[in-house]
């Protein structure tokens, strides 16, 4: 993607966005690893987490873009953080626990980099990785739907901006399970409770949306974040105190080398 990641947009649903690696971090199975690496940790809120579990871990944070790992450096200022493409990427000494947030989804080919990442494990090593599996969910629905019928149509066909479905998780265990001692796989529902459906729309422009808006010029970003908030307003209706809920499934997964 050209358009580098926003941290302030990200943000602003922080508490709401750090609940998935706060349930992810409770299942790895390490008391003291010495080698902690959070791939594509953002604007530090995961890797918070992990310096608070593993106080004594060397930590390190990887992401691609420049925005976050600045967010990320003023954040926790005694974590490396450095600048890296999860695609290519392999650990360059042996780390204990490599921790993959809501980071994968984007990784092009994902399933082989996981084997990639697993193969680079040490005995005992894990890899705990949490990826949204959403795709089928209105909010990402009508960002197909909205894209696909009005002036930007072409434009979005061609940059590709929709986020293919994930794997079945009976699809990751068969290429996953026979490089590792153990696997669990689940998934957990989140109905977060949004201010409105105008707070599902900024919620998404700090995701899923990225590619679509990246792809428009200014121009055209107004009408279509328009048209799609629109839709989104019928797709999720307020409850009786003017709230909304946000569904949104969650796939988690926890390998031991």
């Amino acid at each position: 993607m050209s358009a580098d990641w926003s941290a302030r947009q990200y943000l602003k649903f922080e508490d709401e966005r750090t609940r998935p690696p706060r349930d992810l971090l409770a299942q790895v199975p390490l008391t003291a690893p010495r080698r902690v690496v959070d791939l594509g940790c953002g604007p530090g809120n995961s890797t918070e987490l992990l310096v608070e579990r593993f106080p004594g871990a060397q930590m390190i944070g990887l992401d691609g873009s420049p925005d976050m790992l600045g967010q990320a450096r003023a954040r926790l200022p005694t974590v490396t953080f450095l600048e890296a493409d999860l695609a290519t990427w392999t650990p360059a000494e042996p780390a204990d626990l490599l921790f993959a947030n809501a980071v994968m989804q984007w990784v092009p080919d994902h399933p082989a980099v996981l084997q990639r990442l697993l193969k680079a494990l040490p005995q005992g090593g894990v890899l705990a990785v949490q990826m949204p599996d959403n795709t089928n969910e209105p909010a990402l629905a009508l960002m197909r739907e909205v894209g696909a019928t009005g002036p930007w149509a072409a434009k979005l066909a061609s940059a590709n901006a929709a986020r293919d479905d994930l794997p079945a998780p009976g699809d990751y265990y068969d290429l996953l399970r026979p490089l590792c001692s153990h696997l669990d796989i689940w998934h957990t529902v989140y109905n977060h409770v949004i201010m409105g459906p105008d707070g599902i729309v900024e919620w998404f422009k700090g995701s899923a949306l990225r590619p679509f808006l990246s792809a428009l010029d200014a121009e055209m970003q107004v009408p279509y974040l328009t048209a799609y908030a629109a839709r989104i307003a019928q797709a999720y209706p307020a409850r009786f105190d003017g709230k909304v809920l946000l569904r949104f499934p969650r796939l988690f997964m926890v390998a031991v080398r």
